[in-house]
């Protein structure tokens, strides 16, 4: 079992800016997330696109800023769960939750702050048929863990960033990667495609456009594809795994049977006060919670994130009251010992 004091659901930016504000006030985190990494969207979707509203950056690629929000944490040592899917809750008594994940794992904790995003991120899958027989059975929608594919003929069907910076990435572990795409054109990062171009160019990757995968066979597990190929008749080739990267559909999932209050497929919240929901001690920050003039923006995300933080510390603390200070008069101390400040003023003299 894992416990902690604030359970986040959801590793995007405003799960991982609320395990800072929590830090300051003295209380642990941990996340659970359903992709393999923390990031949500920025991390998933579109980590080489740019982001003009983050206050201090006049732009900074989605990836850069997660990549920031961890290293902002780290001092904090939150704790992980990816990969899994929050399913039920359970209130234990009045101080302690109990959420379970779909592959069983327990989190006991004394608040959750819900921070989906827009929901769970299900993987768009191919349209024909037999498709759920070879899910985990060589077809993947997620590169977990790379060395899964090393010295593996691996075939990538799309065409935007993650379909280009895998095969990028594992054409130096498989042995042999091919890109399938249904058009000439790809719409990601333009060094992401000079990079896929010169590696085609190499004789690193397989390049097949405009061009779809429309089948899959094998005995128990992947073994071949079959493709069509605009203008020329179906033909197969074999593979060892099919990863589609068609990118993702956000759902609700199993959080909207809690008994929130949902409407248009968002957490209502008392923005009036704390982001809390119509349960007391559960919370929703983010692009997940709706209320009267809500903004789906990053910045927004992260002041809700440092409300609610300061509602939990209260209901943590019963009675005992929080003095604000600014971080550069109190410093950052993290839970791993180390100590961020500015310099301390010196008297001197001057001659």
């Amino acid at each position: 079992m894992i416990t902690t004091d604030i359970l986040i659901i959801g590793a995007g930016p405003t799960g991982l800016f609320a395990v800072f504000e929590a830090g300051l006030l003295k209380m642990k985190c941990h996340i659970i997330d359903a992709l393999p990494q923390p990031g949500g969207q920025l991390a998933e979707l579109y980590p080489k696109k740019p982001i003009f509203d983050i206050p201090g950056y006049p732009s900074v690629n989605a990836g850069e800023l997660v990549d920031n929000l961890m290293e902002q944490i780290k001092q904090f040592q939150p704790g992980f769960t990816l990969g899994e899917t929050a399913v039920s809750y359970t209130k234990v008594d009045d101080e302690w939750f109990e959420v379970v994940t779909n592959k069983g794992t327990v989190h006991r904790c004394k608040a959750i702050a819900i921070a989906g995003g827009l929901g769970t991120f299900e993987p768009r899958k191919p349209t024909f048929e037999n498709v759920a027989d070879y899910e985990e059975k060589g077809l993947e929608y997620f590169v977990k863990e790379p060395e899964h594919f090393r010295n593996k003929k691996v075939v990538i069907a799309g065409g935007g960033d993650s379909a280009l910076d895998w095969s990028i990435f594992l054409s130096n572990v498989a042995s042999e990667v091919t890109l399938i795409h249904r058009r000439n054109e790809f719409r990601g990062a333009l060094d992401s495609v000079e990079k896929v171009q010169d590696l085609k160019n190499a004789g690193k990757i397989k390049l097949i456009t405009p061009a779809e995968v429309t089948g899959i066979r094998g005995d128990g597990k992947v073994e071949a594809i079959t493709i069509q190929k605009d203008g020329e008749d179906a033909f197969e080739i074999e593979t060892d795994y099919f990863i589609p990267l068609f990118g993702l559909t956000p759902k609700l999932g199993e959080i909207g049977n809690w008994g929130l209050n949902i409407e248009k497929n968002a957490i209502v919240v008392n923005n009036a006060l704390d982001y809390q929901t119509n349960i007391d001690g559960i919370y929703a920050i983010g692009d997940i919670n709706t209320y009267p003039g809500k903004l789906k923006l990053i910045l927004c995300g992260f002041h809700e994130a440092t409300l609610m933080c300061q509602s939990v510390y209260n209901r943590l603390n019963p009675g005992k009251k929080f003095v604000l200070k600014y971080t550069t008069v109190s410093g950052v101390d993290g839970f791993d010992g180390s100590r961020k400040e500015a310099e301390k003023a010196v008297v001197k003299k001057i001659d």
